[in-house]
């Protein structure tokens, strides 16, 4: 499991910002918590996953790149496509995995 350096995090989510990195990364998982990664399949940009699904012995190996942090799914939703938005405006194109990798 590897960070953002400039984790995108909800609104909601900042109050309890270092709490939900801490357990999500010492897999302790919180209902109504939701990570975005990268997509798994590079065809797509993000992924959604609840926090809680991040327990499944399939993530224990899973090398997955988490980009951001946000409480419901719909707060969620909304932090992607601000994800989205701004890799736009910033770049004029689509490709997530080439603008976060040249941020870090």
């Amino acid at each position: 499991m590897r960070w953002y350096r400039k984790l995108y995090i909800g609104k909601t989510a900042k109050k309890k910002r270092y709490e939900i990195v801490w357990k999500v990364k010492h897999r302790a998982g919180m209902l109504g918590v939701y990570v975005i990664t990268l997509a798994s399949n590079e065809e797509n940009l993000l992924d959604i996953i609840d926090s809680s699904v991040l327990l499944q012995p399939f993530y224990k190996n899973e090398n997955i790149f988490i980009v951001g942090i946000a409480c419901g799914y719909e707060e969620a939703v909304e932090l992607a496509a601000h994800i989205i938005d701004e890799l736009y405006r910033k770049t004029g194109e689509f490709q997530i995995r080439k603008f976060i990798t040249n941020e870090r």
